[in-house]
């Protein structure tokens, strides 16, 4: 996917208006000159970033909760802002954003304020062990720690019908399979729009 493919994809797929588009750009922006000062996304994704990171993070968005019923997304060491930032740019979810990582946690929280996010995105600056129970409706995690202890750490803020979307790469099935057979029964597996050799699990409960 190329990055005219990207952007005409996000076009195709959600309501981007003028001031969402603008917000999506900004964001880019303040990313690109973050990473002169802290590295946040790999040089060779950077120049991929609407494909490699957007549309990567955007996707999570069709296969969540529909449009119109703002649900608690809690995304997992959201660290550049993917998928957090873009989720919340693009929909009407109230996205919490944990992050343990100083510099990062100031990255957000200023992109935040500039996209005029406040409403609906907040920065948690913290070790998800210390974050307080809530429930959340939809939990994502993009690069945050293996299958069998990101469930051991974040599963108290699920419920019966908390929806799971965990982008896992190219070993997805195998990180799957190291969980308890009653743990599998939660996932399926779905094909990433960005990569032909990624996947994501999704679950539910």
């Amino acid at each position: 996917m190329t990055e005219d493919e990207a952007q005409a994809w996000l076009r195709s797929h959600f309501d981007v208006s003028r001031e969402t588009w603008q917000q999506l750009e900004l964001f880019l922006a303040l990313l690109a000159e973050e990473m002169l000062l802290q590295n946040l996304i790999s040089k060779s994704s950077a120049e991929h970033v609407w494909a490699r990171h957007v549309v990567d993070s955007a996707q999570l968005l069709l296969l969540g909760p529909q449009e119109g019923q703002g649900r608690s997304w809690l995304d997992l060491g959201t660290g550049a802002g993917f998928p957090g930032i873009v989720i919340a740019i693009l929909s009407d979810h109230k996205v919490h954003m944990v992050e343990s990582r100083k510099r990062r946690v100031e990255f957000l929280n200023k992109v935040v304020e500039q996209t005029g996010l406040s409403a609906k995105a907040v920065v948690i600056g913290d070790r998800l062990e210390n974050v307080p129970d809530f429930a959340a409706d939809v939990i994502s995690a993009r690069a945050f720690a293996p299958l069998p202890r990101l469930i051991s750490l974040s599963h108290r803020f699920s419920t019966e019908n908390t929806l799971w979307l965990l982008p896992k790469g190219k070993n997805a099935v195998m990180e799957l399979k190291s969980l308890s057979p009653k743990r599998q029964k939660m996932f399926h597996v779905e094909h990433s729009l960005t990569d032909p050799q990624a996947r994501i699990l999704v679950g539910k409960g």
